[in-house]
C-alpha cells in the first residue's frame, strides 16, 4: 500500500477542473454508459480533437447499443474509416453483440464483467463506470500514468509490471469519496492539456506544490521513455484497375490481420499485371505505430484482375465503405478527378 501523503490531491484537481477542465465534450451530454464507452474506445491511441467529429458521426449512425449490435460489420467499419486502429471498431461490434446475447442489451455495471468484453480491459471499464455510474474506481490510461509518475517521481517504465503496480496503487490511493465522474474527467484532462508529454505547463498545474518531478527539475524525465526501436520498413503492391465506366475494383480483406474486414485495392504480384499492360506508379508511404509501409501503386487494365473476387464501384460509392486510410486517399483523389 502506498504511504505517500495524498491529502488534498483530489480536491485540488476538482477545483482546477471546475474552472479549467473540459465540460462540453459531446459524450458528457448525456453521460450515458453507451456514449462514454464509445468515446473511451475512440480515445484509445487518439486525441480528443481528432475523435470528436468521428464520435458525432458514429453516434448519428449508431445511437444506442442495440443499433450497433444489429449493424453489419461493414457499416461499423465504414463509420470508423479514417480513425485507424480498426481492431477497436471490430471489438466494439463484438462487444455490442455480446451484450445483447448475455447482458440483456446493456453494458454490465460490474467492473470485472465489463472489463472482460472485447476491447475494454481494466482501465477503460473503470472509466466507463466512474463517469456513467459514479463508481469509485481508479483508471490508468496514458495521461494518468504521466500525471502520477511525475507527481511522485516514479522511476522506471510504466510497461514494467512493478511500476504498473505502483501506479495502480497510487491511482486508487488518491480517489475522492464523491464526484467520481468529474474527478475521472479531471485527471484525464490534466494529463491531456497541462501535464503533457513535452513542455508541460507546470505553472498552471494544481499539483505543482508537491510535484516531486518538478521539485527535482526533471519533469520531462518522467515517465521513463520506452526503449527506442528502429521502425522497420515493409513493402506491398496494390493494383488500381478502372473500367470504361470509371469504376475501380475493391476486394474485402480477411477479418484478421492488418486492416481486417476493410475494403482495399487488390494486393498481388505485378508480373501478370505487367504482362497485361500494367505499369508501376507512385509509391505511397503509410506509417503504423510499429512499422512503415511503402505501397507501390500499379495501374492495370481490368483484364489483369479478372480472377479477383470483389466489387466494381465508382469512387463516390467506394467512399461509403470502410477503407484503409491510404486507400481512402487514393479514392478521394480519383473522386476529385486527380491521379492518385
Amino acid at each position: 500500500m502506498e504511504t505517500v501523503e495524498h491529502q488534498g490531491f483530489a480536491a485540488r484537481l476538482l477545483e482546477w477542473f471546475d474552472r479549467a477542465g473540459r465540460h462540453d465534450l459531446p459524450w458528457q451530454h448525456p453521460r450515458t454508459p453507451y456514449r462514454v464507452w464509445i468515446a473511451e474506445v475512440m480515445l484509445q491511441q487518439t486525441q480528443v480533437r481528432t475523435v470528436i467529429p468521428y464520435y458525432e458521426r458514429f453516434m448519428g449512425r449508431f445511437p444506442d447499443l442495440p443499433e450497433l449490435a444489429a449493424a453489419a460489420l461493414d457499416e461499423v467499419l465504414s463509420a470508423w474509416s479514417g480513425l485507424g486502429y480498426y481492431s477497436r471498431a471490430r471489438n466494439l461490434h463484438r462487444a455490442a453483440i455480446r451484450c445483447m446475447e448475455v447482458h440483456g442489451g446493456e453494458l454490465p455495471t460490474e467492473a470485472v464483467a465489463l472489463a472482460a468484453l472485447p476491447g475494454i480491459g481494466r482501465s477503460t471499464a473503470a472509466a466507463i463506470l466512474a463517469q456513467a455510474h459514479g463508481q469509485r474506481l481508479a483508471i490508468l490510461d496514458g495521461n494518468v500514468r504521466r500525471v502520477l509518475s511525475r507527481w511522485q517521481a516514479v522511476d522506471g517504465s510504466p510497461l514494467e509490471a512493478a511500476v504498473q503496480r505502483r501506479l495502480w496503487a497510487l491511482s486508487e490511493a488518491v480517489l475522492p469519496e464523491s464526484r467520481l465522474a468529474d474527478y475521472t474527467q479531471a485527471i484525464m484532462d490534466l494529463g491531456a492539456t497541462v501535464c503533457v508529454r513535452r513542455v508541460p505547463a507546470c505553472a498552471r498545474c494544481p499539483l505543482a506544490a508537491d510535484c516531486q518531478a518538478l521539485a527535482e527539475g526533471a519533469v520531462e524525465r518522467y515517465p521513463a521513455a520506452k526503449p527506442r526501436r528502429v521502425r522497420p520498413l515493409k513493402r506491398t503492391r496494390m493494383l488500381l484497375a478502372r473500367d470504361a465506366l470509371g469504376r475501380l475494383l475493391l476486394e474485402q480483406r480477411q477479418a484478421s490481420g492488418i486492416w481486417g474486414g476493410l475494403w482495399s485495392l487488390p494486393e498481388r504480384d505485378p508480373e501478370a499485371a505487367l504482362a497485361a499492360g500494367g505499369a508501376p506508379g507512385r509509391v505511397l508511404r503509410h506509417e503504423f505505430t510499429h512499422y512503415s509501409l511503402d505501397i507501390e501503386l500499379w495501374a492495370v487494365p481490368p483484364a489483369a484482375v479478372a480472377e479477383v473476387e470483389g466489387r466494381w464501384l465508382v469512387p463516390v460509392e467506394a467512399l461509403t465503405l470502410g477503407l484503409p486510410q491510404p486507400v481512402r486517399r487514393i479514392v478521394e483523389a480519383l473522386q476529385r478527378g486527380e491521379e492518385p
